[in-house]
């Protein structure tokens, strides 16, 4: 039997208003009543607590998708095998998150509610763990630095060497821990496809007040350790031959720029558009990489687009305005990547323009998690967990 719907997506539109407080009640809960969870949290929860509303936004807007909502909840059980969670800890959390939501949604909270919540939590819990016990890959991968290149103003690209292979997708993302920030992932798009050499290449700029992304670009040197999440995220090469039309926003280039080396390499000829956009021209990171792939491939076509630069030369505008100046990309496969508003808007002048859906791509879990803000802070000289100290020895010091 399914869940109530109705009644979750009723209870769960009360606590929305009141989000930010419900969850910390949520993890207050959590914490007092599962103590050794706490560990595996960064000391400043603003981020959790916003990934905890933005996982349980998820759920229930695919409660009517089943499919979608599976794959998704398969994703998470996966991905939270590099915390440690058991099946004791789904229990604590189940426990909390339906103390929370009767506390937040009293006004018309019924058996019937509670039912439908627990009843949805049970499902979710089980495909989670589930999927974990089946995960065959490790939880998490040591990774050197074997390459790290300024390109302009705090933006490096990386270059990595798992410790083991590590099979992915183009278009793919994993999360990056570093020495300096335990417990503290964030996530980012590998920029290449599959090599022979098994290395992975980042794409990473530092963000005002992100400690992960400015570590990584102003305090990580050749020779530093890393730790890596799995592979995640829905973006894939296309299985069609249709001409491909890639619009990418700042980084948003490196999954993009994954699925064109994989297209290239697949001895398939389609007309490829890369549309990459950024606000100045200095930010136009990649473009002797890009102009080597349009080189040897004449069917690729590289379109820097600059927004707030008058003396720039070249295409200037918005890239949701620079897509609809071209007649139609309706018979093409779209990749779209890059700030959550812009591939919105993008998104948006795509259908309207007659592309269907289906042939629009880019990575709903990313994109969701381009909206955190990546703020969490914590004292370096905390107790790390089992990961973590493996991983603290090997930050170089400069």
């Amino acid at each position: 039997m399914s869940p109530n719907t109705r009644l979750i997506k009723e209870s769960f539109a009360l606590v929305e208003p009141v989000a930010g407080r419900a969850a910390a009640y949520f993890y207050g809960l959590l914490f007092a009543h599962c103590p050794s969870l706490r560990g595996m949290f960064p000391p400043d929860m603003a981020a959790p607590r916003g990934l905890l509303l933005d996982v349980l936004r998820r759920i229930v807007r695919e409660l009517d998708s089943p499919e979608r909502l599976t794959s998704y909840l398969a994703g998470l059980g996966r991905d939270q095998r590099r915390y440690g969670f058991s099946p004791e800890h789904h229990a604590a959390a189940g426990a909390a998150l339906l103390a929370t939501m009767r506390r937040f949604a009293a006004r018309t909270w019924t058996e019937e509610t509670e039912a439908a919540w627990t009843e949805a939590y049970a499902m979710a819990s089980r495909i989670m763990t589930d999927a974990a016990a089946a995960e065959t890959t490790p939880p998490w991968w040591l990774a050197e630095v074997i390459g790290h290149e300024p390109r302009c103003r705090d933006l490096a690209v990386l270059t990595l060497r798992p410790s083991q292979p590590m099979d992915f997708v183009p278009g793919q993302h994993v999360t990056v821990q570093t020495a300096r920030w335990p417990r503290v992932w964030r996530r980012f798009s590998i920029a290449n496809a599959p090599r022979p050499d098994g290395t992975l290449r980042l794409h990473v700029r530092a963000v005002p007040g992100g400690w992960v992304s400015s570590a990584l670009v102003r305090h990580t040197r050749p020779g530093d350790q890393l730790l890596l999440g799995p592979p995640a995220g829905t973006m894939a090469p296309p299985e069609s031959d249709r001409d491909i039309l890639c619009v990418a926003g700042g980084t948003g280039l490196a999954p993009l720029k994954a699925v064109m080396e994989h297209v290239i390499a697949s001895g398939r000829r389609p007309n490829i558009h890369l549309l990459f956009g950024v606000r100045h021209a200095g930010d136009l990171y990649d473009m002797p990489d890009l102009a080597r792939m349009a080189a040897g491939f004449p069917w690729l076509r590289v379109l820097p687009v600059v927004s707030g630069d008058p003396a720039y030369r070249g295409l200037r505008g918005r890239l949701p305005d620079v897509v609809d100046a071209f007649p139609s990309w309706a018979d093409h496969e779209v990749y779209v990547c890059g700030p959550p508003p812009m591939v919105d808007e993008t998104v948006r002048r795509l259908r309207l323009s007659g592309v269907p859906l289906a042939r629009i791509h880019r990575d709903t879990d990313h994109h969701d998690a381009d909206r955190e803000r990546d703020r969490d802070r914590r004292d370096p000289t905390e107790t790390v967990s089992a990961p973590d100290r493996f991983l603290a020895g090997f930050e170089s010091k400069t």
